[in-house]
């Protein structure tokens, strides 16, 4: 364990222009290239779903009451999400292009169509981005976005360097607040306020072939008057887990990736079985979502998996999960687990 003076919970340290991981990680080259397109080559699992999922529709009159619990969570699939969490909107790594991709056409694929349009949300008191990768940061999602909450109260918030990601697509650079390692970001006031805090993660960034670690990547804590969650966004397994939970948790929820994973690539996707080692690492309190995964094809794994996989850890150790239909919001009763096996 490391004692305070080399805590894992601190601001980001880079070298040159790149940012660097929280412990050392090895990172795939081009070398690798010929192993991945062996793998997928091998793998004859059902990738892409072969019969059309949902449709998958939100009925958005729920919104117009405050949950009773004081936490409702909307997932929209992979990793988009709407939180409402004592009082306060926050829509996290908005997705809601067709693709996961730079360009058109081309590259991973929605498994099914957004259960919401952007227009039909309520009211944001902020836009949460992780980090700057095509399945976390839409690009024409942001640009709509942009629009829809230009001249509000929407207030952006976001990992170091992403900032500019967000102007180009239109959003206005007074309502966008960085945050490094460690930081925290307010919204509200008079006693009613959410702190939304960045803290580290093992993953990396970029949107193209030349600019990885050029901007930040982050998990986040957020925190209201009654509850507390815990975004993992996307992250490999690390020890850092362990302190995140001693000095922030326990928390209600705990949403961890479990998709888009392989031991080639372990360091930087954990994939269910390290969520559910991330989980204890964290405290094992309260519920645990997977997220990041069923909606688009980013590994050479069956589809469904991921969710299985999950589901086999959790029945093995006592995990209690918290897994909604897309597009339903659904409150989140402490203690209470939430299956809803739609994948089948």
């Amino acid at each position: 364990m490391r004692g305070l003076l080399n805590t894992f919970l601190k601001p980001a340290e880079k070298q040159g222009r790149k940012f660097q991981n929280p412990v050392e990680t090895h990172m795939a080259g081009p070398s690798m290239l010929p192993k991945v397109l062996k793998l997928y080559w091998a793998n004859k699992d059902e990738r892409v779903p072969r019969k059309a999922l949902g449709p998958f529709t939100t009925d958005v009159r729920i919104y117009a009451r405050p949950p009773v619990s004081g936490l409702r969570i909307t997932w929209m699939g992979h990793s988009s999400l709407l939180i409402e969490i004592d009082g306060f909107t926050v829509l996290v790594d908005p997705v809601w292009d067709e693709r996961a991709s730079p360009l058109a056409g081309i590259g991973p694929k929605r498994f099914f169509p957004a259960p919401v349009r952007l227009d039909q949300l309520p009211p944001l008191d902020a836009v949460l981005i992780s980090h700057d990768h095509y399945d976390h940061l839409g690009a024409k999602t942001i640009e709509e976005l942009a629009r829809l909450t230009r001249g509000g109260r929407t207030r952006w918030v976001t990992s170091l360097g992403v900032g500019r990601r967000l102007e180009d697509f239109g959003v206005e650079a007074g309502r966008i607040i960085e945050l490094d390692w460690t930081y925290t970001a307010r919204t509200g006031g008079d006693g009613d306020e959410l702190a939304i805090t960045a803290l580290p993660a093992r993953h990396f960034s970029g949107r193209g072939v030349f600019d990885r670690f050029g901007t930040l990547w982050s998990s986040f804590v957020l925190q209201g008057e009654r509850h507390k969650v815990y975004y993992g966004a996307d992250s490999g397994l690390w020890e850092g887990f362990a302190e995140i939970g001693r000095k922030h948790g326990p928390f209600d929820l705990t949403m961890l990736e479990i998709g888009a994973y392989n031991d080639l690539w372990k360091e930087i996707h954990m994939g269910p079985d390290g969520a559910a080692e991330a989980f204890a690492m964290l405290g094992g309190d309260g519920l645990l979502m997977p997220i990041h995964w069923g909606l688009f094809e980013l590994a050479p794994q069956g589809w469904r998996e991921p969710i299985e996989r999950m589901v086999e850890l959790a029945d093995e150790r006592g995990i209690k999960l918290w897994m909604p239909e897309p597009g339903v919001p659904t409150e989140v009763v402490k203690g209470e687990e939430m299956r809803v096996g739609w994948w089948r």
